[in-house]
C-alpha cells in the first residue's frame, strides 16, 4: 500500500470514529420547570395590594380612601395610591366610578403617577359611566391647558368616549377636541385621528376631519401619510419631507 492509500485509510478511521459533540441546551430547554419559572414575574406590591382589595368585601371604601390618597401632598403616598388604582382599573374599573372626582383631580396632578392612573381610568369610565364623568365636563375642559402629554391623552380619549357614548356631548367637546387636533404634533396627530374622528357624527365630525386634513400639510409626510391612508385620501407632493 503506498504512502498516499495510507494517508487517506488513517483519516477515514479518524473520521469514522470522530463522535459530535452534543448540542448545548440552556437549563429552560432541558427543564420545563426551569422555563415556567425564568418566565415567571413577582408580582408589585402594588398588584398585591390591589388583588387584597378586589377579595375584600368592603372595596368600595378602599377604593375611596386611595382616591384621597392619590391627592395626597406627600409624594409617596400619593404614588403609592395611585399605583394600587391603577393595577385595580386594569381588573375591575367599573370600581372606580365612585371616585371620578379623585380622577378629574388627579389628571392635573403633579405627580406623574396620579396623572398615568387618571388618564387610564377616566377614558374607560366614560364608556362604563358617561353621566358621571359628564359631570365635571367643566373642569374636564380646563384640565387640557394645565395637565402634561400623557393628561391630554388621557382626555381626548375620555371626550371621544363620551361623544361616543351619546351624540349629545358632541357641541360641548367640540372646541376642545378641535384644539387638540390643532396643536397635535404629527405622531400625536395621528393617534387622535384615529379615536376622534370615528367618535363623532355629522357636521362635527365634517369640520373635525376638515382640521385634520388642513394639518397634513404641516406635518413630517411620514405621520402625515400614516393620516391620508387612515382619511383615504391622497397627499400632494408639497407635503414636508
Amino acid at each position: 500500500m503506498t504512502a498516499s492509500k495510507k494517508t487517506k485509510s488513517t483519516t477515514a478511521k479518524k473520521a469514522s470514529t470522530k463522535v459530535t459533540a452534543p448540542a448545548k441546551h440552556s437549563d429552560a430547554e432541558m427543564d420545563p420547570a426551569a422555563e415556567t419559572h425564568a418566565d415567571s414575574r413577582k408580582p408589585s406590591t402594588a398588584e398585591l395590594a390591589a388583588d387584597a382589595l378586589l377579595a375584600d368585601e368592603d372595596a368600595p371604601r378602599r377604593v375611596a380612601e386611595l382616591g384621597s390618597q392619590m391627592l395626597d401632598s406627600r409624594a409617596g403616598r400619593a404614588t403609592q395610591a395611585a399605583r394600587i388604582l391603577g393595577e385595580v382599573c386594569l381588573k375591575k374599573p367599573e370600581l372606580l366610578t365612585s371616585i371620578v372626582d379623585k380622577l378629574v383631580a388627579g389628571v392635573c396632578s403633579k405627580q406623574k403617577r396620579v396623572v398615568q392612573t387618571s388618564a387610564d381610568a377616566l377614558p374607560l369610565l366614560s364608556r362604563i359611566s358617561p353621566a358621571r364623568v359628564a359631570k365635571h365636563l367643566p373642569r374636564l375642559n380646563e384640565a387640557f391647558d394645565e395637565t402634561n402629554a400623557i393628561g391630554k391623552d388621557g382626555l381626548v380619549r375620555t371626550f371621544a368616549g363620551l361623544c361616543t357614548a351619546s351624540v349629545a356631548y358632541q357641541a360641548r367637546l367640540e372646541p376642545v377636541l378641535t384644539k387638540a387636533l390643532e396643536q397635535a404634533d404629527g405622531k400625536t396627530l395621528l393617534n387622535w385621528s384615529q379615536v376622534v374622528l370615528p367618535a363623532l357624527k355629522g357636521e362635527p365630525h365634517a369640520r373635525a376631519r376638515e382640521v385634520v386634513e388642513q394639518r397634513l400639510y404641516r406635518i413630517p409626510r411620514s405621520s402625515a401619510q400614516k393620516i391620508a391612508d387612515f382619511l383615504g385620501i391622497r397627499l400632494r407632493a408639497s407635503v414636508r419631507g
